[in-house]
């Protein structure tokens, strides 16, 4: 495959990920009186939605080149 076209999508998933980050630890700042749990659980929301963006990045692609591609 080419490997081009994973350099292309690859970035939406970067931005996803630091979005839900922010999304995430801005909600989750405001029950805490500490900052060190609303990271925690930022940069989890931020790794779970990195790892779904790429899975259906990895679908997409595949049935762009092989559905659709013949």
């Amino acid at each position: 495959m080419n490997t081009g076209i994973y350099l292309i999508f690859f970035p939406f998933a970067l931005i996803a990920a630091v979005m839900a980050y922010l999304i995430s630890y801005n909600e989750w700042v405001r029950h805490y009186p500490t900052k060190k749990e609303p990271r925690k659980k930022a940069l989890e929301a931020a790794a779970f939605t990195f790892i779904v963006f790429i899975i259906l990045i990895l679908f997409i692609i595949y049935a762009l080149v092989h559905w659709i591609g013949k």
